[in-house]
């Protein structure tokens, strides 16, 4: 008979792609862990992984045996995690992923009054892009992460938190500063930055401009990367301008606060979710999670209906 042992070992091999590593993760021995995988395989009479390649992959039967495997096992932690529920003290770790556009400005706001409230709460925190919040979801790695929906992806819960707007951060010496009223089109030139490829924000900003032009001499250089802080203090010093959500534009220096434009005839907005799977277990920790978050924005940034929602896929 398949044990619950086993599939965690079965799990943790399709996670890592590699069985030293599945074997630490699961403090045993490679011998025990590979030992285990074998007498499943035979009790099913199937192979789970062909061993041949590197890193390991599962086969086409393994693939269904995996997943089925992990509802099963999300299936047995809701056992301990119902009791938990029951009583007075929430208490348990909280696996959170955060996407960089978000988690600077996001962060600062809820996290230490979470722990304050729920000190036997261990809040778990990674800064990783969408896709990888979605690839450690189903792989069981994350309980659930901060990112911009809609994701439209069918497995996976999105429970919008607040709405951004979407704003301009221009150089002190540009023209759109002269500008009294910004369009869209205004700022659909080679002038802006955009952050690497990877970002939802940087979807979004193409997605709302409908951006087609390629990198020119305009710029000095081409810039890669992830942080919008580094982004603004590029165009301070070496001119144009990008878009920036609206937490983002709330923590800039009061100085720097004229350099900061609303579009004229329109309100961008990008809405900003908990994402979770639907085998994910820990409900009461998940609705603490999601009243903090909300409680550590402005109230008007929850409505709606203030702009236009902005899909970045």
């Amino acid at each position: 008979m398949v044990t619950l042992i086993q599939m965690e070992y079965v799990v943790a091999v399709d996670t890592y792609r590699h069985f030293a590593t599945a074997a630490e993760k699961c403090f045993v021995t490679q011998p025990t862990l590979s030992m285990q995988l074998k007498k499943m395989e035979e009790e099913l009479g199937i192979i789970l992984f062909d061993r041949s390649k590197q890193p390991v992959i599962p086969t086409e039967a393994g693939i269904k045996i995996i997943e089925q495997a992990r509802l099963i096992l999300q299936e047995a932690k809701k056992i301990s995690l119902l009791a938990d529920e029951t009583k007075s003290t929430i208490s348990g770790e909280l696996r959170i992923g955060v996407i960089p556009t978000i988690s600077p400005y996001l962060l600062p706001r809820f996290a230490g009054d979470f722990k304050s409230k729920f000190p036997h709460i261990h809040s778990k925190v990674e800064e990783i892009i969408t896709e990888q919040i979605e690839e450690k979801l189903q792989k069981d790695l994350l309980d659930v992460g901060i990112a911009v929906s809609p994701l439209h992806n069918k497995t996976i819960i999105e429970r919008p938190l607040f709405y951004e707007e979407m704003m301009i951060y221009i150089n002190s010496n540009n023209a759109l500063m002269k500008k009294p009223f910004i369009q869209i089109k205004d700022v659909a030139t080679p002038e802006m930055w955009l952050l690497s490829d990877g970002h939802c924000f940087r979807n979004q900003v193409v997605n709302l401009c409908d951006l087609h032009f390629s990198a020119s001499d305009t710029l000095p250089f081409e810039f890669e990367g992830g942080s919008l802080d580094t982004l603004m203090k590029i165009i301070d010093k070496e001119g144009g301008f990008t878009l920036i959500p609206e937490l983002a534009g709330i923590d800039v220096m009061s100085n720097k606060t004229l350099q900061i434009r609303h579009f004229s005839k329109s309100c961008p907005l990008r809405e900003v979710s908990l994402v979770y799977t639907r085998r994910f277990a820990k409900t009461r920790m998940i609705d603490l999670l999601a009243d903090s978050i909300i409680r550590s924005v402005p109230e008007y940034m929850t409505n709606q209906s203030r702009g236009t929602l902005v899909e970045w896929r």
